[in-house]
């Protein structure tokens, strides 16, 4: 399959998708654009209670119903606090590598519809004041957001209107570089959603139909736990597109598209795994096959909710998760392309 007239789109896709924060519970403005991007390309587009998306597909066949789902959430951090000298204590949203958010940039976001900007640091920030400025723990009770307004107490930052409860966004630096790196916070799962979107395209574009009538299910609130804990009744088979795992025991690289047989939730569907390794085979895709130990995924909140269906897990291999990511378009394009097979589209066609 030629992919490289879609590659611009992947990537457009990205940088919109991306440039829209949306930590887990702050996801309106992001579903709103993947809702224009949908109806854009002729899908239709309805949203749930909780405020997930789902994409309908129709099929060749109608005697089932399968879904791919991805999640547009990403991790986050709360007002839990404001200092007596002007800072701001927070609580996370999901579980984001704390060590690495010393000296990030972030967008406050307040309940009246202001912003603002800041920078996350420890309480020991200047290496010329604190001894125990390289020491001290990187962590919630020992960091805080330092506001770009002029404010020296509580009173202050109150005054301009921010509350506990309020969003602080992290700033993504998303970048692609010219060797075809994607760099940024949150590929997890923002490059799975960009991948599910260029689906999208090149079926509208190449006059594709499923096998079986398809739902992409773009899910909010993955990673607290409970994204697709509501999924459609008539779905029977899912499979989640979400980030692959790279590191010590894992064979997972950025290029490959990675099938996960077993996560912290136990193992996925046997017959799913291993008709999605068959066709990674056949078809000549950079694959790898892996157990992720620390890792739960939108199946895992389907089952756990009750959800009779068969699951299974793909994506992208991603550097550094929870961290500051990358990957690379071999390793989208290879997700986008097992996919594609998964839902009966042979590549020989595009």
């Amino acid at each position: 399959m030629n992919m490289e007239k879609y590659r611009e789109y992947l990537f457009d896709t990205c940088r919109r998708i991306f440039a829209v924060d949306s930590p887990s519970g702050y996801t309106t403005k992001v579903m709103k654009l993947i809702c224009e991007m949908a109806e854009e390309m002729g899908y239709s587009f309805e949203l749930t209670k909780k405020g997930c998306g789902i994409i309908t597909i129709p099929g060749h066949r109608e005697e089932k119903t399968v879904a791919l789902s991805a999640h547009v959430d990403t991790l986050g951090l709360m007002v839990r606090s404001i200092t007596s000298d002007g800072q701001l204590k927070f609580t996370p949203v999901g579980g984001p590598l704390l060590p690495t958010l010393d000296g990030e940039y972030c967008t406050i976001y307040t309940r009246s519809g202001k912003t603002y900007t800041g920078t996350i640091l420890s309480l020991s920030p200047a290496i010329h004041v604190y001894a125990d400025s390289k020491s001290r723990e990187r962590d919630a009770d020992n960091m805080a957001v330092r506001i770009d307004e002029k404010v020296k107490n509580a009173e202050d930052v109150k005054a301009l209107g921010i509350e506990t409860g309020d969003y602080i966004c992290i700033d993504t630096k998303t970048t692609i570089t010219p060797s075809g790196f994607l760099k940024s916070r949150f590929i997890d799962d923002k490059g799975s959603v960009a991948c599910l979107m260029t689906i999208l395209k090149i079926m509208k574009e190449e006059k594709l139909v499923p096998e079986y009538k398809t739902k992409f299910f773009i899910s909010v609130y993955e990673e607290v736990g409970h994204g697709a804990s509501y999924i459609p009744s008539d779905i029977s088979e899912m499979l989640s597109v979400d980030m692959g795992c790279i590191g010590e025991d894992l064979s997972c690289t950025e290029y490959d598209v990675s099938i996960c047989a077993k996560d912290s939730g136990g193992p996925y569907d046997y017959d799913l795994t291993g008709r999605l390794i068959q066709l990674a085979k056949d078809n000549g895709l950079s694959y790898a096959v892996d157990i992720y130990p620390f890792y739960g995924s939108d199946i895992g909140a389907a089952r756990a909710a009750g959800n009779d269906i068969k699951g299974g897990l793909i994506g992208p291999g991603v550097h550094a998760s929870h961290g500051m990511e990358r990957t690379h378009l071999e390793g989208m394009e290879n997700t986008i392309r097992l996919a594609l097979l998964y839902m009966g589209l042979s590549l020989i066609h595009i």
